[in-house]
């Protein structure tokens, strides 16, 4: 899994917008991460809960795609199976 999860995170960080990814098991463990500027390990389990609990608000809805937008960046943050992932992008100017 490691191998495929460093191809996927290589082909997020090829994309022109994308600062950065992040990966999570379902215990909000980091699986792997492509850092960047603020960003660190250490937010794999607050993007887990984030997916949790945003499942519940529409249950039919399993995998539900969390849009939260800064100043800045954008972060998109999905739960697929065991794994919750999170994409940084920068905002146009």
């Amino acid at each position: 899994m490691e191998k495929n999860l460093d191809r996927i995170m290589d082909e997020i960080m090829n994309n022109p917008d994308v600062s950065g990814c992040i990966f999570s098991d379902e215990q909000g463990l980091c699986l792997g991460a492509r850092e960047f500027s603020k960003v660190s390990s250490e937010t794999a389990g607050v993007i887990t809960t984030i997916a949790n609990e945003a499942a519940k608000l529409e249950p039919k809805n399993k995998m539900p795609i969390i849009t939260l937008e800064g100043d800045t960046k954008l972060c998109m943050i999905q739960k697929t199976g065991a794994v919750t992932g999170a994409i940084y992008k920068a905002l146009p100017k």
